[in-house]
């Protein structure tokens, strides 16, 4: 019994993803306050060009298509429109009016609310007066109106406008829309005040209250790394107050890592480098504070203890603040809590690991039991085959067909075991195909020849039908075959009478393979369990229908695997219709497009046995090399019987001198031995050896030598066997090297 344990992370994947892009909203917003802070313009006193800056900031940090600041004329009964900047056109218009006895309500809202967020303004009742003079008539469905205080009073509102599909606004939103509102009154007051000195103490009021409203932490650092001021977020975040964090060492409170040093160094030397060029180029010092802002900033991921003992990981964001002549003077260091997120990944990592390891336990499993279910089935089948050639003596009837038993129930395993394997590797990611041309016509030919008899014996009419334009298709020739199987065999498995039949067709994309049938068909409340391993439909199938359920599971991930897929449409009691598409590659690489040839003969063997020997020789000479007894014994005495001498040994420690003693004009080898390195040096030198060198080596393995395995081999052997031997496969070879 094989146990597959899954976990849905599809809710861990959506909460991060979610989280990261309100992190990268919420940091995108407080970059642009703080990019309006140190905004020269605002010392211009030029209200224009502000309120300018401050809509196009806002829209393009909410993304909205039009903003406008609006302020109370002289007698307070009407706002007017003095800027507003429209995305679309990128231009500032003016002059539009709101008389406050035509809107009450929404007058007395913004009054009394800090900001008003109307997902649905034409039916909000704060802006549903609004909704045919103005809304609707500019198509504007959602709006975010932040009210504009002065020294206590209500003088306007900033007005955020979303057209479209109705927009639902965040909390962080609605913080930045005030920001902005506040921004606006900066504005202003810096307009009306003449005296330089209230001025700026305006605005560092203003600029002071941005800093404490940010939500991510906020720290002024000298040149020394000495904390000279922080936000209250930055506070929370590691647990003390300001008074206990000025004048500490920034770095007591982060954890430092080697590579952090190298990291200030080339901040620094940067701002040297941008410094010399200033002084070569004559460039102006707003215009090169401006690239340093733009171009020296360092971000990483550190933990930092909280007062409490507590370790939570923050992202920090370092950028250097110039002085008036340009030279650094502080560091502007911005935290965030990521914990939370941290945390997720962390989880998810371990969970990652934790299915990898699972993976890897399963394949070294399955690993090892297909090695030892192998191992005893290569004697099943080969001592079975030896008994049906009647080598030993002659059997009766009843004894036949135990015989043809123990073989058929022995493929039947084999085929399972395979199959457990195919998927294995599929899964792992570790199958890689053999593309190639091949003629569909011999594709189709061989599936429809392999079935014929399990199709004639249920008196089932099998029939195929291909489109002339479909002549050649793109795929692995072992794998493509191994679907045609899969799927006309399970047609064939659920068809009690009728029909089955194949039909392919050139389509734009590729080529379709459909394969049609009058069986017992499938509700299609089942469609969704049809393709999971081990999985039968109807636990009464289990009873009536052989198989494990790996079949179709294999067919579609080898579809897949090439690109395509596999698709069905039934109809419970009137048959099933599977559609294996294979697309049109873009390109082959450089001699894939040669068809493989695989012996026919060969192929039938897996099949069928041989009636009889058909290769006699009495003067060649073979030497086994095959550690398991079993699989030794019914090989040699086989051989022995249709003229061969054979030697056997069941280890490699005295190959050199068997070979030189034994003379053998064919030597079959066991590959699990051959991957000892002493055995492979065995082997080189046997090969260097100028009168053995075209000793025929066939290796006698499990599976089909991956390339990796041939390319540690380079001619290290001629040709090989896939156990359990067939009698058709050895005969096959011994007449390839002795004919």
């Amino acid at each position: 019994m094989q146990v597959v344990s899954a976990r849905n992370i599809t809710e861990h994947n959506q909460a991060q993803e979610a989280l990261r892009i309100r992190e990268n909203s919420r940091r995108k917003q407080s970059q642009m306050l703080v990019q309006l802070a140190r905004s020269k313009t605002f010392q211009q006193g030029n209200l224009n060009a502000v309120l300018r800056e401050i809509t196009e900031t806002a829209a393009q940090t909410l993304l909205v298509e039009r903003v406008g600041v609006w302020l109370y004329n002289e007698e307070r009964s009407k706002i007017e429109c003095i800027d507003l900047y429209d995305v679309r056109t990128k231009k500032h218009t003016f002059g539009n009016s709101l008389l406050k006895t035509n809107f009450p309500v929404y007058f007395q809202a913004l009054e009394g609310e800090r900001t008003i967020a109307a997902d649905d303004a034409r039916n909000d009742s704060r802006t549903q007066e609004l909704s045919e003079s103005y809304l609707s008539a500019l198509g504007i469905t959602s709006i975010l109106d932040a009210p504009i205080w002065l020294e206590g009073h209500l003088i306007g509102v900033v007005c955020h406008e979303h057209i479209g599909e109705g927009r639902q606004w965040t909390l962080e939103e609605e913080s930045f829309a005030g920001s902005i509102a506040d921004f606006v009154t900066l504005a202003i007051e810096a307009r009306e005040r003449n005296v330089v000195q209230e001025a700026l103490r305006q605005s560092e009021a203003q600029f002071r209250a941005i800093f404490e409203r940010s939500s991510i932490g906020i720290g002024l650092i000298d040149m020394k790394g000495q904390i000279v001021d922080t936000n209250l977020a930055l506070c929370e975040i590691l647990g003390y107050s300001r008074e206990e964090l000025y004048g500490k060492s920034f770095t007591d409170y982060i954890s430092i890592e080697r590579e952090d040093l190298k990291l200030y160094k080339q901040l620094m030397s940067g701002i040297r480098t941008d410094l010399k060029r200033t002084s070569r180029d004559g460039l102006q010092p707003p215009k090169h504070q401006k690239q340093l802002v733009e171009r020296h900033r360092i971000e990483i991921e550190r933990c930092c203890q909280h007062q409490n003992g507590n370790l939570l990981w923050t992202h920090i964001s370092v950028s250097v603040i110039p002085g008036s002549n340009g030279k650094p003077e502080f560091f502007l260091a911005m935290i965030e809590d990521i914990t939370e997120r941290k945390q997720t990944e962390l989880k998810l990592r371990a969970s990652q690991e934790a299915a990898e390891a699972a993976n890897r336990a399963k394949t070294e499993f399955l690993a090892t039991m297909s090695h030892e279910l192998r191992t005893p089935l290569n004697a099943i089948m080969g001592l079975s085959q030896l008994l049906q050639q009647e080598i030993v003596g002659s059997l009766n009837e009843k004894q036949n067909e135990y015989v043809s038993c123990i073989y058929s129930s022995g493929e039947h395993l084999l085929a399972v075991i395979n199959d457990i394997l195919d998927l294995s590797k599929v899964e792992a990611g570790k199958e890689d195909l053999l593309l190639s041309s091949l003629s569909v016509v011999d594709i189709c030919n061989y599936a429809i020849w392999t079935v014929r008899d399990r199709a004639s014996e249920k008196g089932l009419q099998l029939t195929h039908e291909i489109d002339q334009e479909a002549d050649i298709c793109i795929a692995d020739e072992r794998r493509i075959k191994q679907m045609l199987l899969n799927l006309l065999t399970n047609a064939i498995k659920f068809t009690p009478a009728g029909e089955v039949s194949l039909v392919v067709k050139k389509v734009p994309q590729g080529i379709t393979f459909t394969v049609s049938d009058t069986g017992i068909g499938i509700d299609s409340s089942q469609f969704q369990f049809l393709f999971e391993p081990f999985k039968q439909l109807d636990s009464r199938l289990n009873r009536q229908y052989e198989g494990t359920g790996l079949g179709l599971a294999l067919t579609r991930k080898l579809a897949r695997l090439h690109g395509g897929d596999v698709t069905v449409t039934s109809t419970l009691g009137k048959g099933s219709q599977f559609i294996l598409f294979l697309p049109n590659p873009e390109h082959l690489e450089n001699g894939e497009d040669e068809t493989n040839e695989i012996d026919e003969t060969e192929e039938e063997a897996n099949f069928t046995s041989s009636s009889s020997p058909s290769v006699i020789s009495t003067n060649k000479t073979i030497l086994l090399v095959e550690e398991e007894e079993n699989t030794a014994t019914g090989l040699q005495d086989y051989l022995h019987t249709i003229g061969y001498q054979v030697k056997w040994i069941d280890n490699a420690n005295d190959f050199l001198k068997q070979v030189q003693s034994f003379q053998p004009n064919l030597v079959f080898f066991d590959l699990q031995l051959v991957k000892d390195a002493h055995i492979w040096n065995l082997l080189n030198i046997l090969r260097k050896e100028p009168y053995r060198e075209h000793l025929p080596i066939v290796m006698m393995t499990f599976s089909e030598p991956l390339e990796e395995e041939i390319a540690i081999l380079p001619g290290s052997f001629d040709d090989y066997l896939i156990k359990p031997i067939r009698i058709v496969q050895l005969e096959s070879i011994l007449m390839k090297y002795f004919s």
